[in-house]
C-alpha cells in the first residue's frame, strides 16, 4: 500500500514536470529563435560599419580639403566592437539555450521511460476495466 502511494505520488511529480517541461519548450526555441536573428542583424551591422569605415578612410585620404574624419572612424570602430561584444554575449545566451533545450528532451525522454517501465501507462489504459 505504501508502495502504490509512493508510486502515485512520484508518478504526479513526474506528470507535473513533464508538464512544466512541455510549458517551457516552446519558450526556449522561441527564444533561441530570437537570438539567432539578433546575431544574424548584429553580424550584418558589423559589417556595414566595417564598409562605412572604410568608406570614411577612402574620402579622407582623397578630400583636398583638410576635413578630419579620423574622429568619425573612431567612433565607428567603438560603436563595431561593442556590436561585436553584444554578439558574443548573444552567442554564449545561445549555446546554453540549445543545451538546456537538449537537457529538457533528455529529460523528458528519460522519464517518460521511466513512466512506462513502471507501468503507469499501461495501468491507465481504457481497455483495462
Amino acid at each position: 500500500m505504501a508502495s502504490s502511494a509512493l508510486l502515485e505520488s512520484s508518478s504526479s511529480k513526474d506528470v507535473l514536470a513533464e508538464g512544466l517541461i512541455d510549458l517551457l519548450k516552446p519558450a526556449i526555441q522561441q527564444l533561441d529563435l530570437h537570438v539567432h536573428s539578433v546575431r544574424e542583424s548584429q553580424v550584418e551591422l558589423r559589417e556595414h560599419i566595417d564598409n562605412l569605415a572604410t568608406e570614411l578612410c577612402r574620402i579622407n585620404e582623397h578630400q583636398r580639403v583638410a576635413l578630419d574624419l579620423d574622429p568619425y572612424v573612431k567612433k565607428l570602430l567603438n560603436a563595431r566592437r561593442r556590436v561585436v561584444l553584444v554578439n558574443n554575449i548573444l552567442q554564449n545566451a545561445q549555446e546554453r539555450l540549445r543545451r538546456l533545450n537538449h537537457n529538457v528532451a533528455k529529460e523528458t525522454a528519460r522519464r517518460k521511460t521511466m513512466l512506462e517501465a513502471s507501468g503507469v501507462f499501461a495501468s491507465r489504459s481504457p481497455s483495462l476495466p
